[in-house]
């Protein structure tokens, strides 16, 4: 799936199988040389790997009914009554936190109104707007706009309609495919009926059903390219020109548009890309295989390190990236999908304070909060172990993946009143258990969640400057 990282590996592999054009087709185009076609895949690889990362979550989540992913078709609303485990694959670094509710836009024809229940003001819920571009534009929910109940209208990028009466607000993607990613706060494994009963009150519904009115004409039918490791490595651009028709090009985004369409991807494209030469291919793997290092190199340096955790803000909207591609690609293969630092912060790391990699199958580490110190929310904060390699969860014998602040009062302190966290693949014993996060046999990855930050200090914000600071984690 794409969304692992081997699909990062994108390098001349793409130029597999491919055959050399016809001479007089290449000859009655024009593409660039060798030098400039490796340059712009080299941009154009930073550039739409949000973009088909997002395209395959999709695929997955919407597309391909016999898929293990599959959620529910386009503007059907799928609520999952539990949390994300290590059977959860489409995404790098799921959210075990809270229960999902996915909703998938198709905004071709009309607009879809999306609307929320009354929910407890203890129950942090969030719904967040997220296009094909993986610009978050727009959230609903406590933070946002309170813990009452409403209508909100989400419309896509060419819509000028009115705004209904009852709407409260209206959500303009820049895509006309978009998703909603719902969380819904879970205080422990027995409130799951609660849960679920907040997730029953979520509803999608087209605004002419809305409005009691004829629907308009359907959307013409699309066929999906199927999406998958093997594919998407071999056929990346190909997946971007796919994508980027649901895509009207922003301010910003014309001058990489008009590069890409110089190598046969995109609206307005000279040739089809299929047709290079194949050594223009075998540049254009290398191309993208610079890309990738450039990605990497950012996310391991674009936040700033914290006591060896990296701090920063790498999601928001269309303003916030401004078209900063390298941000926007850092970001989708950090953790796609993830909050405006508003909504939530990450704090992330694979290493000690001193740069030394985490490894489980060498070291048992530990991370000690100070008393009173700990994540300063006005919702909830946790910590959640991933496989280094994989950024995905991991099978543990006692199906813990997080330790998060509604486990406190079944945590135990220590004699300062500081709690430590116990790092490891074995269990520290049973004296210890219920402070133990689950490791794997190997490298880790470790991400702190912050939901809905406080403002006031000690606070996180602004992300990367915050007074408060997340502990360093230490060799047990």
């Amino acid at each position: 799936m794409l969304t692992k990282r081997e699909l990062l590996r994108s390098t001349a592999a793409i130029a597999a199988g491919a055959a050399i054009a016809r001479p007089s087709l290449l000859m009655a185009q024009s593409y660039p040389g060798i030098i400039e076609a490796k340059a712009i895949a080299e941009e154009g690889f930073i550039y739409g790997l949000p973009i088909v990362m997002n395209y395959a979550v999709m695929y997955e989540f919407s597309v391909d009914t016999r898929n293990s992913q599959f959620k529910a078709p386009f503007n059907q609303i799928k609520n999952l009554a539990h949390v994300a485990t290590y059977k959860d694959t489409a995404v790098v670094t799921p959210n075990s936190d809270t229960p999902y509710s996915t909703l998938w836009f198709d905004l071709r024809a009309e607009p879809l109104v999306v609307s929320v229940p009354a929910v407890e003001k203890t129950r942090y819920y969030t719904v967040q707007l997220i296009d094909g571009n993986t610009f978050n534009f727009g959230y609903i929910g406590s933070r946002a706009t309170g813990s009452d109940a409403g209508d909100y209208m989400v419309v896509g990028p060419n819509w000028q309609g009115a705004t209904p009466p009852g709407i409260k607000k209206v959500f303009q993607s820049s895509t006309q495919f978009a998703f909603a990613a719902i969380r819904t706060q879970l205080f422990n494994p027995a409130d799951m009926p609660n849960v679920e009963k907040v997730q029953a009150g979520y509803k999608a519904q087209p605004l002419s059903t809305y409005l009691k009115q004829p629907a308009p004409p359907a959307a013409p039918a699309i066929e999906f390219p199927k999406a998958d490791a093997e594919l998407v490595k071999k056929n990346f651009f190909e997946y971007l020109d796919f994508a980027l028709q649901f895509a009207p090009a922003g301010p910003e985004e014309r001058t990489i548009r008009e590069k890409l369409a110089r190598i046969g991807v995109g609206a307005g494209k000279t040739f089809a890309f299929k047709d290079l030469p194949l050594t223009h291919k075998l540049e254009i793997g290398l191309g993208m295989k610079d890309g990738e290092e450039k990605v990497e190199k950012y996310l391991a340096s674009g936040s700033k390190n914290i006591n060896g955790w990296k701090v920063g803000s790498l999601f928001g909207d269309r303003l916030f990236y401004s078209g900063d591609w390298l941000k926007r690609a850092a970001a989708a293969k950090g953790g796609i999908y993830g909050n405006d630092a508003v909504e939530a912060v990450y704090p992330f790391t694979r290493t000690l304070a001193n740069g030394e990699v985490l490894d489980c199958s060498k070291h048992k580490y530990s991370i000690t909060f100070a008393a009173g110190q700990y994540p300063p929310v006005e919702a909830f904060w946790s910590v959640t172990m991933y496989d280094g390699k994989t950024q995905l969860l991991i099978e543990n014998p006692i199906n813990r993946y997080l330790i998060n602040s509604p486990m406190l009062p079944n945590m135990k302190k220590n004699a300062d009143g500081s709690l430590t966290l116990h790092l490891q693949k074995d269990s520290p014993g049973a004296d210890k258990e219920s402070n133990w996060l689950p490791a794997p046999n190997g490298e880790i990855y470790l991400v702190m969640r912050l939901y809905w930050p406080k403002t006031e200090a000690p606070s996180i914000l602004p992300p990367g400057s915050g007074t408060w600071q997340p502990p360093a984690i230490k060799v047990a």
